[in-house]
């Protein structure tokens, strides 16, 4: 896949500037696709399209913002991907 391909899809994911806390979803060699996939439309209500993208750029890129927003919320996501055996993390 391409760094242009890559970069386009990250436009796609990401919705247009955010603010406050970013949830960061990091490859691992463990995960199945399909398995970050379903984790990302249930605990983080991405649709199929969005979820396959962030995948993608995951698995490409080493990592990827998967949801932005308050703090608070994104904690109780991070720490359910983390619960099914993703590597994720809050960053500011």
């Amino acid at each position: 896949m391409s760094e242009q391909l890559i970069e386009e899809l990250l436009v796609e994911v990401l919705d247009g500037v955010h603010s406050g806390a970013t949830l960061i979803l990091y490859n691992d060699d463990v995960n199945t696709f399909d398995h970050v996939i379903d984790c990302l439309v249930r605990i983080c209500k991405h649709d199929e399209l969005q979820a396959e993208q962030c995948a993608t750029l995951v698995h490409f890129k080493g990592k990827c913002d998967v949801k932005h927003g308050v703090k608070a919320d994104l904690m109780a996501m991070c720490k359910a991907l983390l619960d099914e055996g993703l590597s994720a993390t809050i960053g500011e």
